[in-house]
């Protein structure tokens, strides 16, 4: 291609992120653990949604860069959730105290308005689930037998759920609008998976190593907090509760060990808390 890459804006565990053409654009390159089913299932499922009017960023085009797949994508100026809350507490070192809640209650609301939107995305959220606690590391056969017969068992719906509502997902613009971002984990199912999705990076989500020790202690204060009002917010618009929640933490808790997206210190927390529930429930 005869366009080159600008200034590098962003990385994840998939891809890298540049600029792109004009300061309009970006491209998400995936990196060599995403094939392009991946990147193609994220552009289609972000089209998708775009098109149905959700609070997202436009994509443009699925793409080649340098023989790794590329989309092209409206660039969005402004912070993710997670930065604007590292930024408050390094700046102003808040207390558990004194959380801002409108970032909190923000997602929820975007969640929401997901959830109940008309798109109807190809993949299958139960189905999904399955296949990533098959074939994720650290449990025994018998604990995945355990954890998948609890998700089969839990109620099963058919909504749109975006499938890793990271505040690293989340950018708030200049003009205080919110979009989602990265929707290559969506699929059709249950809402309760995102909420516990939500729950699980909140509550054991470990902090890159270059953040202050002060910062890593306030975020480890307000855990609980950050929870308790998402799920406020979230049980205001739908009616649905923590208790409902519950008992798809596990399962999830169990998907998460697939993904390359976090370290070993965080999947350890999360098989220790699977076998602590696995040891509840005998």
């Amino acid at each position: 291609m005869g366009l080159l890459l600008g200034s590098k804006v962003g990385e994840g565990a998939c891809s890298e992120v540049f600029e792109w053409e004009d300061s309009s654009k970006i491209i998400k390159i995936a990196k060599e653990n995403t094939d392009y089913k991946a990147m193609a299932r994220e552009y289609n499922n972000n089209l998708l949604a775009w098109e149905n009017g959700l609070s997202v960023a436009r994509p443009y085009e699925l793409t080649e860069y340098d023989g790794r797949t590329g989309i092209v994508f409206e660039r969005i100026y402004g912070q993710t959730i997670m930065e604007r809350f590292l930024r408050r507490a390094i700046i102003k070192n808040i207390p558990a105290a004194d959380i801002d809640e409108e970032d909190i209650r923000t997602t929820a609301a975007l969640l929401y308005q997901i959830h109940n939107s008309n798109i109807e995305v190809p993949s299958s959220q139960m189905g999904n689930m399955e296949y990533s606690i098959r074939v994720a590391d650290y449990l025994s056969i018998a604990e995945k037998e355990e954890i998948i017969s609890t998700l089969r068992n839990l109620p099963k719906k058919q909504l749109p759920c975006h499938g890793d509502p990271n505040p690293n997902n989340i950018l708030v613009k200049e003009d205080g609008n919110a979009v989602f971002i990265d929707w290559m984990s969506a699929s059709m199912g249950n809402p309760e998976a995102d909420l516990a999705e939500y729950i699980i990076i909140m509550r054991y989500a470990v902090l890159p190593s270059q953040y202050p020790q002060v910062i890593v202690q306030l975020f480890d204060s307000i855990r609980e907090t950050i929870i308790n009002i998402f799920m406020d917010e979230y049980n205001k618009l739908s009616g649905i509760t923590y208790d409902e929640v519950a008992p798809w933490i596990i399962p999830v808790a169990a998907r998460k060990l697939s993904v390359d997206g976090i370290g070993e210190e965080e999947k350890k927390l999360l098989v220790q808390e699977i076998r602590r529930n696995l040891n509840i429930l005998k």
